[in-house]
């Protein structure tokens, strides 16, 4: 009989330590701007339907690359690619899983509309100084950047209008992330800046047009609005929850993910693979405005 109940007692520990391990949080770290753009509603809806908890911090794109390569986190989120040959990045893998959009921000009363590619490389050159030059009042542009040239906004936009990660940018103010450069220009008249759309329309700024352009769903999908990139799943197939994460990957790219990801006026990676082939043919743009800018 006690070796009856003691066996029973073992299979409910089993049991128990089993649950106790199924209903473990995953965690995530990444980028604020994949955050705001579609993981939190993702992530919302994947504990209703499986009942795992997916806790969500910030950091950055490369917190959430470098997090998940030293298994201090089981899910990252990035809006850059991995650095070539970075020691802290080669464990990680991407998957692409949205397209967002970088776009021009200022203050609701800012009377500018619009502005070209060739006056945002002027205007982080320092070339364009004052909003007058872009058809707005005569006042200096304060122009707020992000720290370092490592986030996902600022190599996006070294990448999307210069082509070259090492450009020096010529600021107003760096902000260590991309929350408080939003703030700064929801706060300032003046104000100028650039973050994700998705972020963006959360916030009580103008985006402006770029190039005659909006940064809406369509334009994004079909690549006329010029600057767009994929947001990115961090994951390393060597963490040991990694059938945990594959599972959420693919809830990512499933019907309701998708769902969710347009919901949040993102496109679906999957939507738009085009966008691959047309974005190389938009950087060879980029580069050839800055040889007649600087000719």
């Amino acid at each position: 009989m006690k070796h009856i109940i003691s066996t029973a007692a073992l299979a409910c520990a089993v049991l128990g330590a089993g649950l106790a391990q199924a209903a473990e949080p995953l965690t995530w770290a990444g980028c604020g701007i994949t955050k705001k753009s579609f993981m939190a509603e993702m992530a919302t809806a994947y504990q209703a339907k499986y009942g795992t908890e997916i806790v969500l911090e910030g950091g950055g794109a490369a917190k959430g690359i470098r997090r998940v390569g030293d298994k201090s986190v089981t899910i990252g989120g990035s809006c850059r690619p991995k650095l070539p040959g970075n020691p802290e990045e080669l464990s990680t893998q991407l998957n692409p899983v949205a397209w967002d959009a970088l776009v021009v921000i200022v203050h609701p009363d800012n009377p500018v509309e619009n502005i070209t590619i060739s006056q945002v490389q002027k205007m982080y050159e320092g070339k364009i100084t004052n909003w007058k030059e872009l058809g707005g009042p005569d006042r200096p542009l304060e122009l707020q950047i992000r720290k370092g040239k490592l986030s996902g906004v600022g190599r996006t936009l070294r990448e999307l209008a210069f082509g070259d990660f090492d450009k020096d940018f010529v600021a107003t103010a760096v902000h260590k992330s991309s929350g408080p450069l939003e703030q700064a220009v929801e706060s300032s008249p003046d104000a100028v800046g650039v973050t994700g759309v998705s972020s963006a329309r959360k916030r009580k700024v103008k985006l402006l047009k770029l190039e005659g352009k909006e940064a809406s769903y369509e334009n994004i999908r079909s690549g006329e609005y010029h600057f767009y990139r994929p947001l990115y799943i961090a994951h390393n197939p060597a963490n040991p929850r990694y059938d945990e994460v594959k599972k959420f990957i693919d809830f990512a790219h499933s019907r309701e993910g998708r769902d969710i990801i347009r919901a949040q006026g993102a496109v679906p990676y999957l939507d738009a693979l085009h966008l691959i082939r047309k974005q190389r043919e938009q950087w060879q743009r980029s580069l050839e405005l800055m040889r007649v800018g600087q000719n």
